[in-house]
């Protein structure tokens, strides 16, 4: 009996070691492969219109700020809105007023790859300030800005102006000598800083236009309007570059493929084995090996 109970357990454990030997088969020789990290992901963000301004109510004892935006996106984002309303309490009784109101009014930003890239287009728009309904700080024709900042490649950052918008009812030309201003008696203020685009290493930025506004409406409870008013931004960081793809496993291709093919063939021609071949022959030593085992402990047992 015990005899047999040992062949048993013997036959077992060839059968355990040849199932593992060929269930590793290729993993156990080639092993896990590294991890690999990423970052440096880039950015990209643009908005049609941002607002800083205050607003001082007739009393002057009381000033509210008016920090609004339109379209503000970022990467990946689009925003079509082409018309912007706020509301401030104690002016005009609290009821909504226009802010801006456009025939198109596009943001969008994307990362893609190894390219990041923002713009923002404004087209036919009026922009209003609390206290001035009637009035438009500014009317414009069309204004956009686009940033792009690709790996491997310079950041780049444009503006498109029209050649001339109206502001407090003037029409204005617009110039590359510096900021414009226009006064108008007995409503206010308001200086034009045209085209701003800086570019670093690995960023670009791009504004159209950035107004400062100083007017003093006296109606609808505002005594005084304060700050600024910028249009069409857009701005990007670099993403890092793609990896390139792994060299291994390439097969040749066109002429030096046909004459790769005939010495792989002649070569399992020769031998009539294949890749699983080693894992085969291993199983089969440990079943040799468990049974030569499992006859020797047989042979003691029968002459005890």
């Amino acid at each position: 009996m015990y005899s047999i109970n040992v062949r048993t357990h013997a036959r077992r454990w060839a059968a355990v070691a040849a199932a593992t030997a060929l269930a590793a088969g290729p993993a156990a020789l080639t092993g896990a492969g590294p991890a690999h990290a990423t970052g440096g992901s880039g950015s990209a963000s643009a908005a049609v219109l941002r607002t800083g301004l205050d607003v001082a109510l007739l009393n002057k004892t009381v000033h509210a700020p008016l920090a609004v935006s339109l379209n503000e996106v970022r990467a990946p984002g689009s925003a079509r809105r082409a018309a912007l309303t706020a509301r401030l309490d104690g002016v005009d009784g609290g009821k909504p007023f226009s802010v801006l109101r456009a025939e198109a009014a596009d943001a969008k930003a994307t990362v893609d790859g190894g390219r990041a890239e923002a713009s923002s287009t404004l087209a036919e728009a009026r922009l209003h300030v609390p206290g001035l309904p009637l009035l438009s700080v500014v009317e414009l024709e069309a204004v956009s800005s686009r940033a792009v900042c690709e790996a491997g490649r310079s950041p780049h950052a444009s503006v498109t102006l029209p050649a001339a918008v109206t502001v407090l009812g003037k029409r204005v030309a617009l110039t590359a000598g510096g900021p414009t201003r226009v006064a108008v008696p007995g409503v206010g203020e308001v200086r034009l800083d045209l085209s701003k685009t800086e570019t670093t290493s690995t960023t670009a930025a791009a504004t159209a236009l950035r107004l400062a506004v100083s007017v003093d409406p006296l109606k609808l409870n505002v005594a005084e309007v304060e700050g600024t008013l910028t249009l069409a931004e857009a701005a990007c960081e670099t993403p890092e570059a793609p990896a390139a793809p792994a060299a291994d496993g390439v097969r040749p291709q066109g002429a030096r493929a046909e004459r790769a093919a005939p010495s792989a063939e002649a070569g399992l021609a020769e031998t009539g084995g294949d890749a699983v071949t080693p894992y085969v022959a291993v199983g089969a030593a440990a079943l040799l090996a468990a049974g030569a085992t499992a006859v020797a402990v047989s042979r003691r047992g029968r002459r005890g």
